[in-house]
């Protein structure tokens, strides 16, 4: 399953989903397309999305590319840096292609998620 996530007014990027935590990716690639508003946290960014779903196979950390979803927030995670998540975090899958367009992201910018 891939996504494409277009920051507005900044480009886009793909991720790839795989099967470490199966039942939350599927779940999202379902409820797709999502749009929402960015948010920073050191070199993370995340953002609600409509998903209510328990942790699956969380683990408390992350590297550079991963996009996870946070289950206390129902919020996805892209990490774009050496930031580690807040709490543990559901691996969902990691950018194959525009990693770098996230160190220009800024707080209140349109994200808008759709099937690739």
């Amino acid at each position: 399953m891939y996504i494409e996530i277009e920051i507005s007014g900044r480009g886009k990027a793909v991720a790839e989903l795989d099967d470490q935590n199966l039942r939350i990716a599927k779940e999202l690639f379902k409820k797709l397309p999502i749009e929402a508003r960015a948010n920073l946290w050191g070199e993370e960014i995340y953002f609600e999305v409509p998903l209510e779903l328990e942790d699956e196979n969380p683990s408390p950390e992350a590297k550079s590319g991963d996009i996870s979803y946070w289950f206390p927030g129902s919020a996805l995670c892209i990490f774009f840096g050496r930031t580690q998540p807040y709490s543990p975090v559901n691996h969902l899958g990691i950018i194959i292609e525009g990693l770098d367009l996230f160190k220009y992201v800024k707080s209140g910018d349109k994200i808008v998620l759709s099937r690739k």
